[in-house]
């Protein structure tokens, strides 16, 4: 007889366990839907000097050898 309440309990203890689970993940989701993200700032973004055009005049950073390295 003890058997059956025992696995009865396990089955509403697992049961309450997953609601409990689920309404977090939902209270969870509805928290990041509300917040807005926004654009970085723009020195965060790209720090000052490092503009995504390459400068016309300047010698390029990286030059070809053809040698190793």
């Amino acid at each position: 007889m003890d058997t059956p309440i025992a696995l009865a309990a396990v089955v509403l203890l697992i049961a309450l366990g997953m609601s409990l689970i689920h309404r977090l993940n939902a209270q969870h989701d509805a928290r990041i839907a509300a917040h807005h993200f926004s654009d970085p700032y723009p020195a965060i973004a790209r720090p000052p000097g490092h503009s995504p055009h390459k400068r016309t005049g300047q010698a390029p950073s990286h030059r070809s050898t053809g040698t190793w390295p």
